[in-house]
């Protein structure tokens, strides 16, 4: 395989001063241009460009070379901190405190590296860059205009961005990722793909790449995969001033090799430059498609990448673990009882911690979406059926999860399921909210406080169990939170969380909220068994909780499932599958490592060996 250093040397004589010339040679380091990948998405929005980004970055990146990505959206909010969950789905926050596109966690989590807020472009934070630059006056007087300052803005942007290095070698990527959201011929997105009919004149046709997404439907009525949408989008792409160096077309079942042949002449370009991704059992398949359509071998001779034709063992390791998840046959029921359970994307980092948990015990996850209002006494008097329903998927769940959230809606229903693992000795996991509202629970039923709630709920609360950070909320909803990777402390070695987390004196996790336990109050609670565990570096803000005499009931401030990778999985989420799958008491007493067995030994040495 190619080193990964990636660099041309130039020979030069140096003259002395005195006019003599010396026989010593200096080596002059010439790195190689940044090689930029652009991914659009034509037909629909919602094709999967996030993963097709994803997984191309992972092939490079298993070639040995230093892999980056950037999300552009075309909305004017500044960040995706606002949105409703049901919006553009969760809000994923990176270590810096950046609240983005669900498509950066994709990235991180496929690519193993770690993004910043800058890595998420919108048209807001240009339209601000901009018009910041004309208050102080930097346009000399010129009149403001979208072509050429929104667009040289946008490519400014880029080419910075796409330097900062994000691996841990902290060593300057090579590839860029760009994914363009939204679908070609959208008006919000014209500047940006005018920005990159430019772009690919100023970094040289050898440096810039575009890859187009697009639909072939295959309707129903008669079963035919229709290419016409295809060539209507890349017909309106080339329009744009932009053509395609790869088509990857989307569908729900493998295409045949005739349509192929059919977009490869409508649309121009050579019929191994069409590629199909079809509806696979599980994203982890996507990066095996693509390599094994040749992919590979068509951006080495596009890109001039220093890269072998053969398959890396990196990406060997992918397919094990691709292969891995379609032959699980053991299933753990795990119920997540949240307040946006409509929309699956509204949960989509926990969704993937619990599957790379599941996946790393040998289970295959199955996951069940309870509305916590419909587990409420309100819901058992308005629609009944919908009450017990709630209530009997509870009632099979091996284990529980109570993600975070905002807002007093159905909340008394995940304190309602809280009380259920508690007493009934079920593993139960709280994240942010979800740990604020076990600590409720706790106080009501277990300490009598009746009127125990948060603040933001009750403000006028006569027992604050939770409180607020006034410091982290000046009045602005927009970034305002306690955000970012922030140090846990553990306080005691008989810590459960701390077991799972390698017996690590301290952990850093990403945050995201405005609320916190009320550090006043916990003596109350570790009188009766529920610990603190965990606080941060100053003894003031509690972290994590554990209740005593139960096998699994944790909660934490952080958001744990931020920072899970498909073969490196979250503790904290491993601890609940384990708890739920009954295996946690081998697990700890077999030095927190999984039974050859269960584990990923086949993947997990190599991973130590290749790094």
């Amino acid at each position: 395989m190619a080193s990964p250093m990636w660099i041309k040397v130039n020979k030069s004589i140096r003259l002395s001063a005195d006019s003599r010339f010396f026989s010593q040679r200096f080596y002059t380091v010439q790195r190689e241009p940044m090689k930029y990948i652009l991914v659009t998405g034509g037909v629909i929005s919602g094709i999967g460009k996030g993963i097709i980004a994803s997984s191309v970055g992972t092939i490079l990146k298993s070639c040995g070379l230093r892999v980056t990505a950037i999300k552009i959206d075309p909305y004017i909010n500044i960040d995706a901190g606002t949105f409703s969950p049901y919006e553009h789905g969760e809000v994923f926050v990176l270590d810096d405190g950046g609240e983005v596109d669900l498509d950066l966690g994709n990235y991180e989590r496929f690519l193993d590296i770690n993004l910043f807020r800058d890595n998420n472009i919108t048209t807001g934070k240009i339209y601000q860059h901009v018009i910041n630059k004309e208050r102080r006056g930097d346009y000399l007087g010129k009149t403001v205009q979208v072509v050429p300052h929104i667009t040289d803005a946008i490519q400014e942007w880029v080419m910075n961005q796409a330097k900062v290095p994000v691996d841990k070698d902290r060593q300057e990527p090579q590839i860029c990722v760009i994914e363009l959201g939204g679908t070609i011929g959208d008006i919000e997105g014209m500047p940006f793909v005018e920005a990159f009919r430019q772009f690919q004149f100023k970094a040289k046709r050898e440096n810039f790449c575009n890859i187009h997404v697009s639909l072939v439907p295959q309707p129903t009525a008669t079963g035919e995969q229709k290419t016409k949408p295809t060539q209507n989008s890349v017909r309106a792409l080339r329009g744009l001033g932009l053509s395609p160096d790869l088509i990857v077309c989307r569908s729900t079942k493998p295409i045949e090799m005739a349509v192929k042949q059919k977009i490869s002449m409508f649309c121009h370009v050579e019929p191994e430059q069409v590629i199909f991704i079809h509806d696979v059992s599980s994203t982890y398949r996507v990066p095996i498609l693509l390599e094994e359509q040749g992919i590979i071998k068509y951006l080495k001779h596009r890109l001039n990448l220093p890269v072998d034709d053969e398959k890396s063992r990196h990406l060997l390791k992918w397919q094990r673990m691709a292969d891995r998840y379609e032959r699980l046959l053991q299933t753990c029921s795990i119920a997540l009882v949240g307040k946006y359970t409509k929309l699956s994307d509204c949960y989509t980092s926990v969704f993937k911690a619990l599957e790379h948990s599941a996946l790393a015990i040998n289970h295959k996850l199955n996951l069940m979406y309870i509305d916590s209002a419909e587990l409420e006494p309100s819901t058992k008097a308005e629609d009944p059926v919908k009450f017990h329903k709630a209530w009997e998927k509870l009632c099979k769940a091996q284990g529980i999860l109570i993600p975070g959230g905002f807002g007093s809606r159905g909340t008394e229903g995940k304190i309602q399921a809280i009380t259920w693992a508690r007493e009934r000795k079920v593993p139960l996991l709280g994240i942010c909210l979800g740990m604020q509202l076990a600590v409720i629970e706790f106080a009501r039923n277990c300490l009598n406080w009746k009127d125990a709630n948060s603040t933001e709920f009750d403000p006028n609360t006569k027992n604050p169990v939770v409180i607020d950070m006034p410091e982290h909320n000046p009045g602005d909803m927009g970034g305002t939170m306690r955000l970012g990777k922030r140090k846990t402390v553990f306080t005691t070695s008989s810590s459960l969380l701390k077991q799972l987390y390698d017996n690590a004196e301290s952990v850093e996790e990403r945050h995201r909220h405005r609320y916190e336990v009320n550090p006043e109050l916990t003596q109350h609670f570790e009188e009766k068994g529920l610990k603190f565990v965990g606080h941060d570096t100053e003894g003031q803000r509690m972290e994590i909780i554990e209740l005593e005499d139960h096998p699994y009931l944790v909660g934490v401030q952080f958001h744990p499932e931020f920072s899970s990778r498909p073969m490196k999985p979250s503790p904290a989420y491993l601890g609940l599958m384990l708890a739920a799958s009954g295996k946690i008491n081998g697990y700890l007493q077999n030095g927190c490592k999984l039974s050859p067995r269960d584990s990923y030994s086949d993947a997990s040495e190599e991973s130590s060996s290749d790094n």
